[in-house]
Order: C-alpha cells, then sequence, then structure tokens
C-alpha cells in the first residue's frame, strides 16, 4: 500500500459543488489523491459518484470550487485537455463502438496521442494484459460478453497512457467470476504505476482493493479514511457491507 512519503498528489478537489438544474447535486467535496494510489469512493445509487467522476474529467461544469490535477487548476478545461494531462475516464455501462472492431475500439482511446510506433507498443501491451481482446482483436465490440466489453472499456481508457484512471462501475452486471477477474486488472494496472479512482457499487470488493476510501451521502462526503479501517467501520458496514 503507498505511503503518501513524496506528496505527489494528483487529485485534489477543493470545495467542489455541482448543480443540476435546481438541484445541488455536489456538496463542498474536499478530496485528494496522491500517486500509486487506489482510491475509492462508495455511496448508495443517486449519491453523486458518477458526477464526481464527471465533474474531475470536465464533463459537467463547477457551481464552486476547484479541481487541481497534478498541479494545475483545471476548471476551465475541455474534456480532451484533461485526457492529454493524463486523466483516463472509463464510464459506467462501457459506452463503446458496438459495430467496431476491439481493435479499433481501443486505437479510439489513443486518439490525442501522435506517437504511433508507441501506441502499437500500448495495443500489444494491452492483449498481452487481456488476452481474450487478442484473441477477438478483429470481432466486433457490440459482439462480446460483458465482461470482455468492460475489458475493452478499460484498454481503451489506458491507451492514452493516464497518470490518473476514473473507473465507473466496473463490475456493473458481471458475474461474480468475470468481477474478481476485473478486479485482478485493476490490481495489476496499479502495480504498474497507474493511480486510480474508483466508483464502485460492490463496496466490500472495493475497500477490499483499495489504499483509502470515501463515503458519500446525497452529494456529501461523510466518512474518509484507509479502506481497511472502513472495511472495520460499523457505520460503513451497517449501511454498504450487508
Amino acid at each position: 500500500m503507498s505511503t503518501n512519503a513524496n506528496s505527489d498528489r494528483i487529485l485534489e478537489m477543493r470545495n467542489v459543488s455541482v448543480n443540476y438544474g435546481g438541484i445541488q447535486a455536489l456538496k463542498a467535496l474536499n478530496m485528494e489523491i496522491f500517486a500509486g494510489e487506489v482510491v475509492t469512493l462508495i455511496g448508495a445509487n443517486g449519491a453523486g459518484k458518477t458526477t464526481t467522476l464527471r465533474a474531475i474529467s470536465r464533463l459537467l461544469p463547477l457551481s464552486a470550487g476547484e479541481i487541481v490535477v497534478g498541479g494545475t487548476l483545471v476548471n476551465k478545461m475541455r474534456p480532451e485537455q484533461l485526457v492529454r494531462m493524463g486523466v483516463a475516464h472509463c464510464p459506467e455501462g462501457r459506452r463503446m463502438l458496438t459495430r467496431q472492431t476491439v481493435r479499433d475500439n481501443l486505437y479510439l482511446g489513443a486518439y490525442s496521442r501522435r506517437d504511433g510506433a508507441e501506441i502499437r507498443k500500448d495495443l500489444d501491451k494491452m492483449f498481452q494484459l487481456f488476452p481474450v481482446l487478442g484473441q477477438r482483436h478483429n470481432q466486433m465490440a457490440g459482439t462480446l460478453s460483458g465482461g470482455e466489453q468492460q475489458m475493452v472499456a478499460i484498454a481503451r481508457a489506458m491507451m492514452s497512457r493516464p497518470r490518473l484512471l476514473l473507473l465507473d462501475e466496473p463490475s456493473l452486471g458481471l458475474a461474480p467470476l468475470i468481477v474478481r477477474e476485473i478486479f485482478a486488472i485493476i490490481r495489476t494496472l496499479r502495480s504498474t504505476g497507474v493511480t486510480i479512482l474508483l466508483v464502485e457499487q460492490n463496496a466490500t470488493i472495493a475497500l477490499q482493493n483499495a489504499d483509502r476510501g470515501y463515503v458519500l451521502e446525497a452529494g456529501t462526503l461523510t466518512i474518509s479514511g484507509k479502506a481497511s479501517a472502513l472495511l472495520d467501520d460499523e457505520r460503513v458496514k451497517k449501511a454498504y457491507l450487508g
């Protein structure tokens, strides 16, 4: 587990608020993530977890506060600028081009890069990390199983060479065996130095694979701490760990 000793802060959210119409979806969020960590954001449906990721990747405007990535204020940046800064967003529901091949979907993840030879090397790396995608590289993405599509979504995000990977509900709708496989991949990514912010409905497996966690309730962060401590926290157990 990471120590934060080098204080390499990849992400900082300072009093971030987001409004949807007349509703305040996020209320004065303060969060930080350091290089090499896996941090998980847990909470009930509708708590604002996906909104938080969309705010970070600049898909939603802020009504207040600041988001800082690698020491740079990003409030006024466009989503594609965030990708170039090393932030990749793997959205809930996979969102792939179903009538394009697996290979074409992965190349799409590198759209902001111009280093052709390195992109091809990264494609080979993804096929090593996800052997089934290598076997099916010419198959239409829409014909894959749910677990295979999730692998495409993660691999596509990794093709931008992110420093920070935002993962939204990677286990959604997947069988338990496939969920274990996806989380083994997340551990592998983490061992290569990728920093991960994980939103996950399955709070137990999320905390088992994270360094730290934040609990979000109705748009407000209520509890935070080491993941191991949250697993033992009676409030978290009662509300989220069943």
